[in-house]
């Protein structure tokens, strides 16, 4: 049994910058064209010795924690720092703790904490998301261990929890033993609703015309790709015409591919979505194309998703939660319920990511018939620490693929300093390439040789980070004002 680490945050550093995306990329019922990084580190230290700095980055996603049509996207923003506040509030009061137990003594009264300034519980652990990747981080580079190390030997600390009562009697510590790492991952493709199938899709004068593909057709010949994730909008008719341009492109292909649904959220009841499901089971244009799918996820919204029985649409095709799995209790009712999966996000925190993989490894093995499975998928994780983290917890969840959509929808690191960027590439060079552009410029860009990324530079100390950002370029991120909006908004 390896012994306890104990250990204290004292102080959280947050940064952030503005990126803009190549790309439109519309989900759901919003379209982005630009968006913002939160950039952490944190300083910790093991039993009152030596300490050291651990970092996380993730993007403040507006429209998907919150997606109130009524709240602006640096409404939204605010939200998202609220929650890293009061994170830090919690994590540097808690005193010595384990890696996992700072998580679990914070989790309860930040969703409380939460629900008193009207925000939901995936807003409430966004900030504790981050704050467990910069302790992992930390702790990996004071012990010298990987991630993967850090995880395999439960030098996190991680036990049974009243959060998970249904895992009461499993091992934790054998759970993660158990776990082995993948080297390589295959990456599965984002097609949003705006985008562009073929050139004939594209506007007048609208292409980027940077060097990297920009229509399905030019990705598939590009990064040979097998795995697709495909958007839907609820429109029955719209969605069919716009699957079957797709296959159109996906059945050209001499190798098999697969392709995963994602309805974020644009059903509001069960019968709509069997119905769709049934109108693409039948169409004759989309015969391999259904054949290829694997799963939809998410089709109902939040609100009514956990409330009626899915096996109606799981009768046609597999159905997981993702905007659904806001708190520990969700996946148990939804698999209740007739849901077969539960994606893993970095930005729900990777304690939930491990237990709802081992919801699935324990209940698979009382019931061989249940079949539950875990995906992997992205929230725009941007190259560097927020993309290597993601893809080093994925590799351990053992999911063999991923959606992963920044090389796509936002140029490789562009917007970061040119330095900083050779340091990664140089740090990560399975992983990152360096690009020469026309004008000169060198560009750090994700390296995907069909449809592969290759993951050893990550098994260094720390969280899957060898080189951090250039912190003096990150200006500090500026303070939530969202209990004085609430305020102003009552106050109306």
């Amino acid at each position: 049994m390896n012994p306890e680490i104990r250990l204290r945050v004292h102080e959280v550093e947050v940064r952030e910058w503005p990126y803009q995306l190549r790309l439109p990329f519309r989900f759901g019922s919003v379209t982005k064209t630009h968006g913002r990084q939160v950039v952490l580190r944190a300083r910790v230290s093991i039993g009152g010795g030596a300490s050291a700095w651990g970092c996380a980055a993730e993007s403040l996603s507006a429209k998907w924690f919150d997606k109130n049509p009524l709240l602006s996207d640096d409404d939204n923003h605010d939200q998202l720092r609220w929650s890293i506040e009061a994170a830090v509030r919690h994590y540097t009061a808690q005193g010595e703790d384990t890696a996992f137990g700072h998580a679990m003594a914070a989790y309860g009264d930040l969703i409380d904490e939460a629900r008193h300034q009207a925000l939901g519980p995936l807003i409430a652990s966004y900030g504790a998301a981050l704050l467990d990747r910069c302790v992992i981080d930390a702790l990996g580079k004071l012990r010298g261990l990987s991630f993967w190390a850090l995880m395999q030997n439960n030098l996190v600390g991680m036990q049974t929890t009243h959060w998970a009562p249904d895992l009461a009697g499993v091992d934790a510590g054998r759970f993660l033993s158990n776990l082995s790492p993948q080297r390589e991952l295959l990456v599965r493709h984002t097609v949003g609703l705006v985008d562009a199938i073929t050139p004939l899709d594209q506007a007048p004068h609208s292409a980027v015309s940077d060097g990297l593909p920009e229509t399905l057709e030019a990705v598939v010949a590009t990064y040979r790709q097998s795995h697709f994730k495909l958007k839907v909008s609820g429109q029955l008719e719209l969605d069919l015409q716009r699957l079957e341009a797709i296959a159109a492109v996906l059945d050209t292909m001499p190798h098999a591919y697969y392709v995963t649904l994602d309805g974020n959220e644009q059903f509001q009841a069960v019968e709509p979505v069997v119905e769709f499901m049934s109108m693409v089971s039948e169409a004759p244009r989309l015969r391999r194309l259904f054949k290829s799918l694997l799963w939809i996820e998410q089709p109902l919204s939040r609100h009514v998703a956990l409330q009626a029985s899915v096996k109606a649409i799981d009768a046609i095709c597999p159905v997981i939660i993702d905007e659904s799995d806001a708190d520990m209790e969700a996946f148990p009712t939804a698999i209740a319920l007739g849901y077969r999966g539960v994606s893993s996000k970095n930005c729900k925190g990777l304690y939930k990511s491990l237990i709802n993989r081992a919801r699935c490894e324990s209940r698979n093995a009382a019931n061989p018939q249940g079949k539950l499975f875990m995906s992997a998928e992205d929230l725009t994780t941007l190259p560097g620490i927020s993309l290597q983290q993601d893809l080093a917890l994925v590799s351990l969840l053992g999911l063999g693929h991923v959606e992963k959509n920044a090389h796509h929808f936002v140029d490789g690191m562009r917007g970061r300093p040119e330095t900083e960027q050779r340091r990664f590439v140089q740090a990560h060079p399975d992983l990152y390439r360096l690009d020469t552009l026309t004008n000169g410029e060198r560009l750090a860009r994700l390296k995907l040789s069909n449809g592969i990324v290759r993951l050893d530079s990550l098994g260094g100390p720390g969280f899957a980070c060898a080189v951090e950002p250039d912190w003096n370029s990150l200006p500090p991120s500026p303070a939530s004002r969202w209990p004085d909006f609430l305020k102003e908004s009552h106050a109306q």
